[in-house]
């Protein structure tokens, strides 16, 4: 186990905000629902883990934009990464704008319309495709800024256990496979990307470098950069960062030429915010249902896509038999949809409307995939300080639904 580490991060977590004391100083009382509340002291606690993977290995750690962008925290994370890795126009221009530094561009779909955008914002563009790359690799030579491309590539390598989340899957439309990898055709490309993981620990990406670099590693004396992609969950409490930092030192002894990059999402955003939402009633049918002023399908989607059950302060997630279980509640949002249920918990008491509620771990893949069905209002977002004080960042309204509509 890394020292990088060493502690519980999700208990500790659970503990900080959970405990009584915990919400008389961040003043839940007096808080808007819903909203989302970053803590500033949590993301800084992530980011120190991944920048001493940095300073231990030279590997440059890249912000995973598709994850969490939330703009007002970049000039912390900046601090400590190196820039951001993106994959459409907007988070281009986001990560250009609003971060500055690196900005690392993946997608599959250059077109004649957008590819001078993303030349425009970003210094590093992967293609997915050498059809692709044949087809803007003019632009790009002929572009008066200097451009780094890359080819992802597919390793043909499986370690995730949901198809949905599975680069590597077979007839996959992400990266280039060795039977389909133009060797003869790489003048002008400077790096190869892998992304294969999805929330998996240090010996996934240890069993999958050693099927790359078997496949690919003969074109690595051409490279300038490789790029090791996301999935790492660096700063999970179980996260073997010490077998990471051997595995990334490793290969550039072998490949002392190559700059190695990783583009961690989750890793940074890790445990580091929070849904609050109030009950707003409670009524039985068979159990006791409690509908919330947050929604799982527009506030929440992964708990409907993944699907998954989100933890909670102080009650405990049912994925089972409910049978002998105490205060047992049916959580449900706002919405008209029958399957917008965010799911089944017990909790030490009986729930009374008009009580707030805290859904955890809610910073990541939440107001990058949120919605307005219904006409439903996003959540606020805010930002606590180290001293527990809440700034409410932003609110959101009538323009904004109408906005996205015409």
């Amino acid at each position: 186990m890394s020292n990088c580490n060493t502690c519980n991060s999700g208990e500790k977590f659970i503990e900080y905000w959970g405990s009584d004391e915990g919400f008389q100083k961040i003043n839940l009382k007096n808080l808007e629902t819903p909203c989302y509340i970053v803590s500033e002291d949590r993301l800084e606690y992530n980011l120190r883990i991944l920048d001493k993977v940095q300073k231990k290995t030279g590997v440059k750690i890249l912000m995973a934009l598709k994850c969490f962008s939330m703009y007002s925290v970049f000039p912390l994370i900046k601090k400590y990464l190196a820039g951001t890795e993106v994959s459409s126009v907007n988070e281009a221009r986001l990560g250009h704008e609003e971060y500055g530094k690196e900005t690392h561009v993946f997608s599959p779909s250059y077109t004649d319309n957008n590819i001078k955008e993303y030349i425009k914002y970003g210094d590093h563009l992967v293609f997915n495709s050498f059809s692709q790359w044949n087809k803007f690799k003019k632009v790009i030579k002929s572009s008066k800024k200097k451009i780094s491309c890359g080819i992802r590539v597919n390793p043909e390598h499986s370690e995730g256990k949901i198809p949905m989340y599975d680069p590597c899957v077979p007839r996959s439309h992400f990266g280039v496979t060795l039977a389909n990898f133009e060797k003869e055709n790489l003048d002008g490309i400077e790096g190869l990307h892998f992304h294969t993981l999805c929330n998996l620990n240090a010996d996934a990406l240890e069993r999958t470098l050693k099927v790359f670099e078997e496949k690919f590693g003969s074109f690595l004396g051409k490279m300038k950069w490789v790029n090791f992609g996301g999935g790492h969950h660096i700063t999970r409490f179980d996260y073997d960062v010490e077998l990471l930092c051997k595995i990334i030192s490793d290969f550039k002894k072998r490949h002392p030429h190559l700059i190695v990059y990783l583009e961690p999402g989750e890793a940074i955003a890790l445990n580091v915010g929070v849904l609050a939402t109030t009950v707003v009633d409670i009524f039985n049918n068979e159990v006791d249902i409690a509908v919330l002023d947050a929604s799982a399908a527009c506030h929440m989607p992964d708990v409907l896509e993944a699907p998954f059950l989100p933890k909670m302060t102080g009650a405990k997630p049912l994925n089972g038999d409910i049978k002998g279980e105490k205060n047992v509640y049916k959580l449900v949002g706002p919405t008209c949809l029958a399957g917008d249920v965010i799911g089944y918990y017990s909790f030490p008491e009986k729930l009374k409307v008009g009580q707030k509620l805290i859904f955890l771990n809610m910073a990541i893949y939440t107001m990058v995939k949120n919605n307005t069905f219904n006409g439903v209002n996003l959540p606020s977002i805010a930002v606590m300080n180290k001293k527990n004080k809440i700034k409410v960042i932003k609110k959101f309204g009538y323009k904004d639904f109408k906005g996205r509509l015409s």
